[in-house]
């Protein structure tokens, strides 16, 4: 990973959190246990803390950052999708962010909650639990079903296990220049994968 001190202030990334390396830490950051950040996340703590509590993931591209004084957190069991950006924001724990969704300051995203993809969570929104919102600017559209919200359990499990995975099994290769004989697909016979039913 890329991790930078700044003002004297260096990340944190405790064990058994994993870490892209492509991924750019900076300054004030704590990335606790059975995290999962994704590759080319920034997470820019050179003004306001950046945390990402046990077992959240953050994935690809996503963007982290906040005001001096403003902590931007994801709470346990957190998950954002590839593209978000938080900003001075707060998710409770088992909400979801959906993939290229804006957070923005002084916002908060209630536990179990989900902003759906490509929306916009404007400044200082108070969303409250278990619904589901979505536009520009993001609304509440309804309250979530059980189906829903164990649905989000499982996928953030398959990132959490991602994490077991990542550090026993990935690491840098060279290409192929061919596809071998019979080559193996990962998850062949894995019937545990999350199938979102609408």
């Amino acid at each position: 990973m890329h991790c930078y001190e700044i003002d004297g202030i260096r990340p944190v990334v405790e064990e058994g959190a994993y870490v892209h390396p492509t991924a750019v830490l900076i300054g004030d950051v704590i990335v606790e246990h059975g995290v999962y950040i994704g590759p080319l996340a920034s997470l820019r703590g050179d003004f306001g803390r950046i945390h990402v509590m046990e077992n959240a993931n953050v994935q690809d591209n996503c963007v982290m950052h906040g005001f001096p004084d403003a902590d931007t957190l994801v709470q346990p069991w957190g998950h954002v999708g590839h593209g978000a950006i938080l900003h001075g924001c707060v998710v409770e724990a088992n909400a979801l962010v959906g993939m290229n969704a804006v957070v923005m300051d002084g916002a908060r995203v209630g536990e179990y909650s989900f902003v759906a993809a490509h929306s916009f969570v404007k400044a200082e929104m108070q969303i409250p639990a278990r619904v589901l919102v979505a536009g520009t600017p993001a609304r509440v559209l309804r309250e979530l079903r059980e189906d829903e919200i164990e649905w989000k359990r499982q996928g953030t499990q398959t990132y959490i296990d991602l994490v077991g995975r990542c550090l026993h099994s990935l690491h840098p290769v060279t290409p192929l220049t061919a596809v071998e004989p019979h080559r193996p697909r990962l998850f062949e016979h894995a019937d545990y994968l999350p199938k979102y039913k609408a």
